[in-house]
């Protein structure tokens, strides 16, 4: 499977500006047909608490964004957005839209960064989400929820065989990001890809490092610290050997 990661630098509160800018990023990989497009959480406004800005309602401008990108490329385009609640917060969510415009999935984040103070500015959703694309069944989770083994591998239970993070992770915990992308995929057997931003915002900077990480926690793809897309395969033969193999979900528990 073709995945593309997209390494924005978003401006902050811009959305028709990340929006130009991430449909350029894009159009410069050229994506094939059936790929998989991953853009970083909140990448439209930036990790803003401003919900006046952020805060977009279902089928809304970002929501609609990723449907033409989906279109355009025939390929299935996941990204971040924050989604009005009703209780006057909003929702930290990673859509997935299949070419035909499909919502595939709408996962809510579970664990807001309470440090950044979004406990108070989002809702935390609960469980997790799944589809399938190219063969492999998909987790999206984001950022914050890295740090929650327990999530991924709830989601591993469900069927997961690939868990995508998108994320603002900021530069001065970057080796904590390498490290639990790795230590997700060596305890799950699964394919782990981590799509964070980089530059920098009112409060953060942010190092990039968007990574993919095999069923080994070997890294196979490393975005660097500079805006761009990173281009990559990922093959489902290596995850189906190795869980085959390797005894530790079966051990769980854990059928697939």
């Amino acid at each position: 499977m073709n995945v593309h990661l997209v390494q924005i630098s978003p401006v902050w509160e811009d959305r028709a500006a990340n929006h130009a800018r991430a449909r350029k990023l894009i159009s410069d990989a050229s994506p094939q047909p059936g790929s998989l497009i991953i853009l970083p959480e909140t990448f439209a406004t930036g990790f803003s608490m401003n919900l006046a800005i952020t805060a977009e309602p279902e089928h809304g401008p970002t929501e609609q964004f990723m449907r033409e990108l989906a279109a355009e490329y025939q390929s299935c385009v996941l990204g971040g957005v924050v989604t009005s609640a009703s209780d006057d917060r909003g929702m930290n969510q990673a859509l997935a839209i299949a070419p035909d415009g499909t919502l595939l999935a709408r996962y809510t984040k579970n664990y807001p960064f309470s440090l950044g103070g979004e406990d108070k500015a989002h809702v935390a959703g609960t469980g997790v989400s799944h589809f399938e694309w190219q063969g492999l069944r998909i987790a999206p989770l984001i950022c914050y929820d890295l740090r929650f083994p327990e999530l991924a591998r709830s989601a591993v239970r469900a069927g997961a065989e690939v868990l995508i993070f998108i994320a603002a992770w900021p530069v001065k915990r970057v080796q904590h990001w390498i490290t639990l992308l790795q230590a997700r995929a060596i305890e799950n057997l699964a394919y782990v890809i981590g799509v964070n931003r980089c530059g920098s915002d009112p409060e953060f900077t942010y190092p990039g490092r968007s990574l993919v990480v095999d069923p080994h926690g070997l890294v196979i793809a490393d975005a660097a610290e500079q805006e761009r897309t990173l281009n990559t395969r990922i093959d489902p033969a290596v995850l189906h050997e190795w869980r085959a193999h390797f005894p530790a979900l079966r051990d769980a528990g854990i059928r697939g």
